[in-house]
């Protein structure tokens, strides 16, 4: 590809692009071709046997990496009252109800999550088409949307990932950095394709994990063989 970086193509050069790994073997051989100037993020993308059309088959959630995901993140917190205290109290990066709605209205975008008291959301409900397109729009079964404050900004903080299915059934999750040990970086990957299998729906048919890219922010992406998998979650 013309566009392609020397050190991307090198990269590519250096492993069969075709050949299936185990997902430890997939991590480790990503995480040696991470090359750039900053600590890249190493992200999984696993494609699901799903029909994100169907309301039972869109798969959201979150989870919480084992080993934290190596980056600090921004928490806006839609609350008011005694709620927006415990917020602040627990370290949300900003606070606030119709004020804060208003603020993202004119174009403030600075937070990486959103977490909302349930009795905010008829007003947060204003922002889905600035949210929602991102994947910032707090949502029950993400668990950003609670009246445990504390207990979701403690979540985030800690390492807590939301992920959900797109158009395409697949679903884009960062298990942590270049940097991170290569256990760590499997620890993580590894929790989140047993809540992916947990959160398999009833009516799906046929295979379900149909397969696994492991990649860095500027890395080739490295195929994961989808029988290691499948031996995986029935051990």
């Amino acid at each position: 590809m013309p566009n392609e970086g020397k050190r991307l193509r090198a990269a590519r050069g250096r492993y069969d692009r075709l050949a299936r790994h185990t997902l430890a073997e997939a991590l480790a051989l990503a995480k040696s071709m991470a090359g750039a100037k900053f600590d890249e993020t190493v992200d999984l993308a696993v494609r699901l046997g799903v029909n994100p059309t169907k309301a039972d088959q869109m798969i959201r959630g979150a989870v919480t990496m084992p080993r934290g995901t190596g980056k600090s993140r921004r928490i806006a917190v839609f609350a008011k009252g005694d709620k927006a205290k415990e917020a602040k109290d627990a370290g949300a990066d900003a606070v606030g109800a119709e004020d804060l709605v208003e603020k993202i209205q004119a174009g403030w975008m600075d937070f990486d999550v959103a977490v909302s008291a349930p009795d905010m959301m008829g007003q947060v409900g204003r922002l889905g088409k600035v949210l929602d397109p991102r994947g910032l729009m707090p949502n029950p079964k993400s668990g950003t949307v609670t009246f445990d404050l504390a207990k979701a900004i403690r979540e985030i903080q800690a390492g807590k990932v939301e992920f959900r299915v797109d158009k395409s059934g697949i679903v884009h999750a960062p298990v942590g950095k270049a940097s991170f040990a290569a256990d760590a970086l499997l620890e993580n990957a590894t929790a989140l394709l047993e809540q992916l299998i947990k959160m398999k729906p009833a009516s799906v048919k046929g295979v379900y994990l149909r397969g696994v890219t492991v990649s860095t922010t500027m890395g080739p992406g490295v195929k994961v063989d989808p029988a290691a998998l499948t031996a995986s979650a029935a051990a």
